[in-house]
């Protein structure tokens, strides 16, 4: 399936040359931000542009997608590529489990995204970092004539971003996945994220899931992720044994 999705990925990428290699990279990033989901987040980064191919060429070729210059009709058509990607993949059954992550891309949390225009709580947390390791390599994508951002500058652009725009948390997995110095997540006990450790917080304190997700402007069952991460993680399955361990580690 992966060598299916890379050979996909690389003919939508071809459509504008200076994207050649693009959806490889947001897939390598994606999945080494997040090891635990490495193989669904690898394979929704290789099909999430596929809806690309719905948008017409012009006879030259038109810039960039971050150009300001594009044309109405054309910035229209990309902003609904995440749209045509998820349509393409939910008609092939074995691709369909990826089909909404790959529309979520362009989401985000304060509701400016595209083309859902989707709120924090309706984004789960695997497409808040498919979204942060896509934005990462847009910003390393130069329009036809521009010098190409460097690594640096990529990453701040990226910092900027947070955490009205993409999750703070997934903009830290996905810096320190691209090796970007000064931009590592701060090491908690049992390796737990900063986001995880707000959850845990909450927890601690009685909060339900669903107060949970309230609080934190999550959805439900992104909450349900964070909890059975912080069980796995802390290698407890009940809330006093995870209230003692965040006594113990000071994370309270």
């Amino acid at each position: 399936m992966e060598e299916v999705l890379s050979v996909f990925a690389d003919f939508a990428d071809l459509k504008e040359p200076q994207r050649a290699g693009f959806s490889r990279a947001v897939a390598a990033l994606a999945a080494s931000a997040v090891p635990e989901c490495a193989e669904r987040l690898r394979l929704a980064g290789l099909a999430q542009d596929l809806g690309r191919v719905c948008v017409p060429s012009s006879p030259d070729r038109w810039p960039s997608s971050h150009d300001r210059r594009l044309g109405p009709l054309v910035e229209e058509r990309l902003r609904l590529h995440p749209y045509y990607s998820e349509r393409i993949l939910v008609r092939v059954p074995a691709l369909e489990p990826l089909a909404r992550l790959a529309g979520l891309h362009h989401e985000r949390l304060d509701g400016s995204g595209y083309y859902r225009g989707a709120l924090a709580s309706e984004i789960p947390w695997e497409a808040r970092v498919l979204a942060a390791a896509d934005a990462f390599q847009e910003n390393l994508v130069g329009a036809r004539g521009l010098p190409v951002a460097t690594l640096q500058q990529a990453a701040d652009g990226l910092a900027r971003l947070a955490p009205t725009k993409l999750d703070p948390d997934a903009v830290d997995a996905v810096l320190a996945a691209a090796g970007i110095r000064g931009h590592s997540p701060r090491a908690h006990a049992a390796g737990l994220s900063e986001r995880e450790v707000e959850v845990l917080r909450l927890l601690c304190r009685g909060a339900t899931k669903k107060e949970v997700a309230l609080a934190l402007t999550i959805s439900t069952s992104t909450a349900d992720h964070h909890v059975r991460h912080i069980y796995e993680k802390t290698g407890v399955s009940s809330r006093a044994a995870v209230t003692l361990f965040a006594v113990d580690h000071e994370l309270l």
